[in-house]
């Protein structure tokens, strides 16, 4: 009789196997170590994170998106290719905001055509700035202002050509005027030095939802008559819940505890080296650790993160984006962070770097890195390379976003990846194959305890079809089991592969169960592993209708 019951994890101890080692978490996931009260905070502000607010709740009147996912959706929280415009006076490169404007940024759509704004006549410059990624923004924020400003040389007095500068600023919670200022590290100007300040400020200029940290509503063009006609909800229109929390909170919440993206390998590849030597680094800084201050939760205090980013305000010359905002100039613009690279299309912050494959991308982005600005000589460095390096450097890029046992690079750790890894086991390998990405102990072989890890990875059902005791894939991987139609089943089971109920019959109450999983994405009851749960798998069921034995 075939065994529906998944293996457990317990079942291969895979700590034992592992030596304790953990899998990276997914980009868009929370972070692993948690409070249960902290899981349920990330977890209700990613439901509220991509659900539309309607007018009737204060959204608009001029809006660029209804909710927080429609920018932010590469994954859940991270990249996306929304992009929204600011406009503006440029007068000799000196930008200036149009008189009457209250701000340079379009709102793009509005409740209805009355209220809708435009880019004024009298504006003679747009610019276009791509949506970044709020991956792991409570562990950014966690870094100490101070060693943000470590990095800082505004003046280059080492000669290296790059001089980036702190944008230091005042988070909008903090009512005390006189109240040190903070360093700034999201958005594309380093204007935002908190997660909150962030929520609320993107709550209310890019929803239309004001909020306790900005009252005030964007009037169509400035023009506060129309304003009155457009907008009936009193202010703050982001008001607490039952449980005392506001929207804005709610999504810093998630925003709070996204965990750091994965990179895979987690180090020692030739191109991180190839991306030092070239300057790269000066830049983009691998590695930072968080305050150990006793004030941040558990999961955010003392820890390592490699963003690849210094959070510092950079002359890119020709690339700046010409739009002057606080104290960050027309020229300058943020080091963007580097982790989860491998999923973001468009590149550079006006998506100027886009389409093809991901070599394309980069090398494209790299290119336009020069030739004037602050990251010209890396660019050239770049371009003096051998193509091996080359190749190198963007296979390292590569890496930042990849999970772990994802051979084929799809986000998913399924069983073609188990072939995959089938073929690499009990050989050896270095960070620079392809293999590595098996390799999560990193000990240059791919051995029993990486399979212990990939156990817990799969994504598929991991079942004892031949009930001997032993999960189908280590029945796959070791044993004298097969699997010709690669569905993850040993192939000695295929006879029962439709005793969803294991009573060792397939027989009307299996055909009940695949008849209401009908339609549905891949589950347990997908027998030909396409994805959906139609008449092909039917008849793979009626083929194998009677007894098992």
């Amino acid at each position: 009789m075939r065994s529906l019951l998944l293996v457990s994890t317990a079942l291969v101890a895979p700590s034992a196997l592992a030596g304790g080692l953990a899998l990276q978490p997914k980009a868009g996931a929370p972070i692993p170590d948690l409070t249960p009260a902290q899981l349920e905070l990330f977890q209700t502000g990613r439901v509220l994170y991509s659900t539309p607010i309607p007018a009737t709740a204060g959204m608009g009147p001029i809006f660029n998106k209804t909710n927080c996912q429609s920018c932010h959706s590469n994954p859940v929280g991270g990249w996306g290719n929304a992009s929204v415009m600011h406009f503006g006076i440029s007068d000799k490169g000196a930008f200036s905001v149009v008189p009457g404007e209250p701000q340079s940024l379009l709102q793009e759509f509005a409740v209805s055509e009355f209220c809708k704004e435009s880019v004024p006549s009298a504006a003679n410059f747009t610019a276009i700035r791509m949506t970044n990624s709020s991956m792991a923004f409570g562990m950014v924020e966690a870094i100490p202002d101070a060693d943000i400003a470590a990095n800082a040389d505004p003046d280059d007095l080492n000669g290296d050509g790059v001089s980036g500068r702190v944008h230091w600023v005042r988070p909008l919670e903090e009512p005390d005027a006189n109240a040190p200022l903070r360093a700034g590290r999201f958005g594309w100007k380093a204007q935002v030095a908190t997660v909150l300040s962030f929520s609320g400020d993107a709550t209310r200029n890019e929803m239309g939802l004001t909020n306790r940290l900005l009252m005030e509503e964007n009037a169509p063009n400035g023009d506060v008559a129309r304003l009155s006609q457009c907008d009936p909800v009193p202010e703050p229109e982001d008001v607490p819940d039952a449980q005392g929390f506001a929207f804005i909170d709610r999504v810093t919440h998630f925003q709070r505890y996204l965990a750091v993206p994965p990179q895979t390998p987690k180090s020692g590849m030739a191109g991180e080296s190839v991306f030092v030597s070239v300057g790269c680094a000066s830049c983009h800084v691998p590695e930072w650790t968080t305050s150990s201050s006793p004030s941040l939760e558990a999961a955010l205090r003392g820890k390592v993160i490699r963003p690849y980013g210094d959070f510092l305000l950079h002359d890119m010359g020709l690339q700046g984006d010409g739009v002057a905002d606080g104290y960050a100039f027309e020229t300058e613009l943020r080091t963007p962070v580097l982790w989860n690279l491998r999923t973001r299309d468009p590149m550079m912050h006006n998506g100027a770097a886009s389409g093809g494959t991901f070599n394309d991308r980069v090398r494209t982005a790299i290119a336009l890195h020069g030739p004037y600005g602050e990251a010209a000589g890396s660019a050239e460095a770049f371009a003096n390379l051998p193509e091996a390096q080359k190749a190198q450097l963007v296979a390292f890029l590569d890496s930042l976003g990849r999970l772990e046992f994802d051979s084929t690079g799809d986000g998913h750790v399924t069983i073609l990846d188990f072939v995959d890894f089938k073929a690499a086991y009990g050989s050896t390998t270095n960070p620079d194959l392809a293999t590595a990405v098996h390799d999560i102990d990193q000990d240059g072989a791919i051995g029993p305890a990486d399979f212990a890890m990939f156990m817990q990875a799969y994504e598929g059902d991991n079942l004892d079809c031949n009930s001997n005791g032993i999960p189908d894939l280590q029945d796959l991987l070791t044993g004298p089991s097969v699997d010709v139609n690669v569905d993850g089943i040993p192939d000695e089971c295929a006879g029962c592969a439709a005793d969803f109920n294991g009573d060792g019959t397939v027989n009307g109450a299996d055909l009940g169960v695949l008849l209401a999983s009908w339609g549905l994405p891949a589950t347990g009851t997908d027998m030909n592993s396409d994805g959906t749960v139609d008449g092909a798998d039917l008849g793979v069921l009626l083929a194998s209708w009677g007894s098992c034995d």
